[in-house]
């Protein structure tokens, strides 16, 4: 059987709790009055006592409920109410749960003094004027001080008036006016005065406190209130929750991780206008949630482990939208949420993504296209371009919209078509269209959508380009044939990070950064006119993942990632440092070497039983290229090359 519980529920604390703990327990929840009641409707699995009592009258109806647990959520200066609950339920033997309201002290900005007098001597020589709401019956408290200065708010009887006049306020310094005072009213009346200071008695809700509190802080003005500060003995709202979440079966917390399309809400998905609607809070990028038109408490936070901080912090939401731009399954940061959320209650939420939108905008469909964001990652754009007849790009950072294009240009792009799409689906969208060669020298939002087609793309995959196809100069290369086996021996995956030491023309690095298009090529070479046509050659093949690096091995290497590939052509008597170090940062990279002369075979050979590789073979490559002579065509070799591969060696300290 469950649990039994009595709510006393003045606040909406005890609201919140009745929502969260129905279903958990068998739940009583005792209002005051019927608009108590009324606050209450909507909550399913609750039952309902209307009306006051006293200690005697709750000592009863404890009893013949037997309830296991008490909980006292009326309003922090409801004293006499939370004294009878406190010893009603000691003397039928029933804990109490305290709740505190969150911000009761007014976020220490009021003053509590104990008399009228008290009052008037904190604001004796005070600058600023003030506004009496105490009544008419302290006014005499309040002589000596500067009535200039001083408004009184009083009922509108002959009575109220006569004791204005007897303490000196001024009349048009009288206010005269039957309550209720709503919050606007009151900040209406401090306003219209200037106030810097509000007097008042702690009355609670039916002296309508909270409003004139409330209306005095946002204007700015001190509240001096008279009564003793609220109770600080108990628990928050938060930490009610969590400990009574480990005692009771309570519903978990439903989280919506929420797409909200391109940045507007005409661009909201209905599903997602309903998840916001319903949810008590709402977390994300202070850019994403702030362009939303909701009245919710908001939280500015993206990172994945910050927003489970905040939502493990705040247990009383427990609906939960975490927001974030585009669609949650096209780059964002959906997966990262979900290893973290793992066994809460989450729904996600599909939004429109700003390549789907641009694309509608443009008129072009996006089936087919490659898909890229640059905003905060890096990405072979270059090649991308090179090998699709569309592309999308979400550019934002520092690959901006502008530089996205400058690179396109420098890569002789030069003439493709380009749009650019900014703040799409605000008021001031703008969408740009012409030549790279023409928008690269625009400006554009941080965060914007770049299209670019190449008609003439080239799918193709290419391995053993022609050597006449380089730019070579005097400075060795690989050749085709050598060069095709020795990649078809490092065996590259897309996203490999490849080290070419003794990159020479940087025909292997070329080869190395086309294969592994999305990964890097770091291409080593320690000669300046060696560095010159690699920088050329990586222009000429569209390899903007090359990064040349211009140095000797092995200390130009010290700086670099780990690599997964290794290709060594060229060592200047320093192979066993290379391996080693190259061993230290990934002791499972692929290693290929390449040697021409005796020497170099046999220190390979010494380096291999050296570092003890687990797999070690050479493949030895005789390619001869016919030559024409005369009438003839004749067979005319090229020097012999050995291509040792290695692997799963062990660097030495």
């Amino acid at each position: 059987m469950k649990n039994k519980i009595c709510i006393f529920a003045g606040t909406s604390e005890g609201r919140r709790l009745a929502e969260i703990l129905s279903g958990a327990a068998l739940l009583t929840v005792c209002v005051a009055t019927e608009y108590g009641e009324v606050m209450l409707e909507n909550i399913d699995g609750i039952t309902v006592h209307t009306g006051r009592m006293n200690e005697d009258e709750m000592a009863v109806f404890f009893k013949n409920n037997d309830f296991s647990l008490v909980i006292d959520a009326t309003h922090p200066y409801a004293v006499i109410v939370t004294n009878n609950i406190s010893s009603a339920a000691k003397n039928c033997g029933i804990p109490v749960m305290r709740i505190l309201r969150e911000g009761s002290a007014h976020e220490k900005k009021a003053v509590y003094v104990s008399s009228a007098e008290d009052a008037k001597n904190c604001l004796l020589g005070k600058e600023g004027n003030i506004l009496l709401t105490t009544g008419s019956k302290e006014l005499s408290s309040f002589e000596g001080l500067d009535m200039s200065k001083v408004w009184a708010r009083v009922l509108p009887l002959h009575s109220s008036i006569d004791a204005c006049e007897k303490a000196a306020i001024p009349s048009s310094h009288i206010i005269a006016a039957q309550g209720p005072f709503s919050y606007d009213i009151n900040l209406a009346q401090l306003k219209a005065i200037n106030a810097a200071y509000l007097v008042t008695k702690a009355s609670g809700t039916s002296g309508g406190f909270d409003e004139k509190i409330k209306a005095a802080l946002d204007f700015g003005a001190i509240p001096v209130i008279i009564g003793e500060p609220p109770q600080t003995e108990g628990y928050t709202l938060n930490e009610a929750i969590t400990r009574l979440e480990k005692e009771y079966d309570i519903k978990k917390r439903h989280i919506s991780i929420i797409g909200i399309g391109p940045g507007s809400d005409a661009m909201l998905t209905a599903e997602a206008k309903c998840a916001i609607n319903e949810c008590d809070a709402v977390i994300g990028a202070q850019s994403v949630v702030t362009s939303l038109s909701v009245k919710k408490p908001l939280f500015f936070e993206f990172l994945p482990d910050k927003v489970a901080g905040i939502i493990a912090a705040n247990p009383s939401y427990r609906k939960i939208a975490v927001v974030m731009r585009g669609d949650t399954g096209f780059f964002s940061g959906t997966k990262k949420l979900l290893d973290i959320f793992s066994g809460e209650d989450v729904a996600i939420i599909p939004g429109i993504s700003s390549v789907s939108a641009f694309a509608a905008k443009l008129g072009v469909s996006w089936d087919g296209s490659a898909l890229v964001t640059m905003h905060g990652r890096s990405h072979n754009l270059i090649h991308t371009v090179k090998t699709n007849k569309k592309t999308f790009v979400l550019s934002g950072g520092e690959n901006s919209a502008e530089v996205i294009l400058k690179k396109l240009f420098s890569y002789g792009f030069t003439d493709l078509a380009a749009a650019v799409g900014e703040k799409l689906s605000y008021s001031d969208e703008k969408i740009t269209r012409g030549t790279v060669s023409v928008l690269k020298d625009l400006e554009y939002d941080g965060l914007s959508v770049v299209y670019i087609e190449n008609p003439n793309a080239e799918k193709r995959i290419r391995i053993g380009i022609e050597d006449d196809e380089f730019i070579r100069g005097d400075v060795p290369m690989t050749k085709s044939e050598v060069r095709a086996i020795s990649l078809s021996q490092l065996s590259l995956s897309s996203d490999s990070v490849v080290w070419d030491v003794g990159a020479g023309t940087g025909s292997i690095s070329v080869e190395c950064a086309l294969f592994a298009s999305e990964g890097s090529v770091f291409a080593v070479e320690k000669e300046q006119d060696a560095v010159e046509l690699i920088e050329k050659n990586k222009l000429k093949f569209f390899a903007d993942n090359i990064e040349i690096v211009k140095g000797s091995a092995p200390e130009a290497l010290g700086e670099l990632p780990a690599p997964t590939h290794v290709f060594i052509g060229g060592t200047s008597g320093a192979l066993r440092e290379i391996l080693n170090i190259a061993l230290k940062k990934n002791s499972e990279a692929k290693i290929v070497v390449n040697t021409v002369t005796l020497e170099s075979y046999n220190e390979v050979c010494a380096s291999a039983k050296e570092f003890g590789f687990r797999d070690f073979r050479c493949i030895a490559v005789n390619v001869s290229r016919s030559q024409r002579l005369g009438h003839y065509n004749m067979m005319r070799a090229q020097n012999p090359v050995n291509i040792f591969v290695l692997q799963g060696g062990h660097a030495i300290d």
